[in-house]
């Protein structure tokens, strides 16, 4: 990975051939500047957005209008040192063009957050019945394998914030980031609901044993993550709803993702079945990794029903 400034502590460099080279004084001064933590609140954020769907946009301009994006889709500020190493983590198949929105709209929201972050695409295999708290599991346990990250942000492929107040990074309690949805009227749904966006330290996630494997299908999965943190006494903090607004981008419910008929048997054996089911038995096949500019993505074969 990259160094930060101020990791250089030597005054004289050395080129391939051997031959020292001496810095003035002023460019050791600089060299051994540590910078900054950044603000608790980023000075660049500007508030509310205009999230439109409308026209179509390319990788090629999300790349262009991104320029300090990093392979892999990383970023790291380069006046301050970020309060935290946020792995973005999004379960996915078949969702190219969502993809896009959510590249265009989210990469200048984080930059301006002042995250030191990576985007992590992770794809389905094959043509079984998807499977999306597995692929979370699977996001974490591949992005730590890259960068010491301390917080994750699960997010579907199909929500943009609409505030870049909402800052994409953890907090004391598990936080629920997509409070507001067009979908559901600009309100929550019901209190439990932690679906959508949420994000959690590595504590907090390895306190719950990660996500269950076991929910393939729709549904479900959300309210034994919400049981899993109120079992370990742990709950859901929130921004307020005017900041924490999203817009869904509309689409029908995808092929091999139907209703899963044993989600509510599931959510009610939450308890019995966390401590066996999650992080600690999560079993899957890289199939391929590919690094863009503006993501990381990892197919990954997770097995079938």
């Amino acid at each position: 990975m990259q160094r930060a400034k101020g990791d250089q502590t030597t005054a004289k460099g050395t080129e391939p051939d051997g031959v020292g080279t001496n810095f003035s004084i002023d460019t050791v001064t600089t060299i051994n500047e540590k910078l900054d933590a950044c603000p608790e609140t980023s000075p660049l954020l500007v508030g509310l957005l205009r999230i439109e769907f409308s026209n179509p946009v390319s990788l090629d301009t999300v790349r262009s209008e991104n320029p300090n994006l990093q392979n892999g889709g990383r970023f790291k500020p380069k006046d301050c040192v970020a309060l935290q190493k946020v792995a973005i983590i999004i379960p996915f198949r078949n969702r190219d063009e969502h993809l896009r929105f959510w590249l265009y709209y989210l990469h200048p929201i984080l930059q301006r957050q002042q995250l030191d972050y990576g985007v992590y695409v992770i794809n389905q295999d094959g043509d079984e019945v998807f499977n999306r708290a597995k692929l979370l599991n699977v996001g974490y346990a591949e992005a730590l394998k890259e960068y010491d990250y301390d917080c994750f942000v699960f997010s579907d492929v199909d929500l943009i914030p609409m505030d870049d107040r909402n800052t994409y990074r953890c907090f004391s309690q598990p936080r629920h980031l997509s409070v507001s949805m067009d979908k559901f009227g600009f309100r929550l749904p019901y209190n439990q609901y932690f679906g959508g966006v949420s994000s959690m330290s590595k504590e907090q996630f390895l306190k719950i044993n990660g996500f269950p494997n076991n929910y393939w299908g729709w549904g479900g999965e959300d309210d034994d993550i919400f049981n899993r943190l109120s079992s370990k006494g742990m709950s859901i903090s929130r921004p307020s709803g005017a900041v924490g607004k999203c817009r869904m981008i509309r689409h029908d419910r995808d092929r091999k993702n139907e209703d899963n008929p044993q989600r509510f048997d599931r959510i009610a054996h939450t308890r019995e079945t966390m401590n066996r089911d999650g992080i600690n038995s999560l079993a899957y096949n890289v199939v391929k990794v590919e690094k863009d500019q503006l993501y990381t993505k990892i197919t990954v074969d997770v097995g079938r029903k």
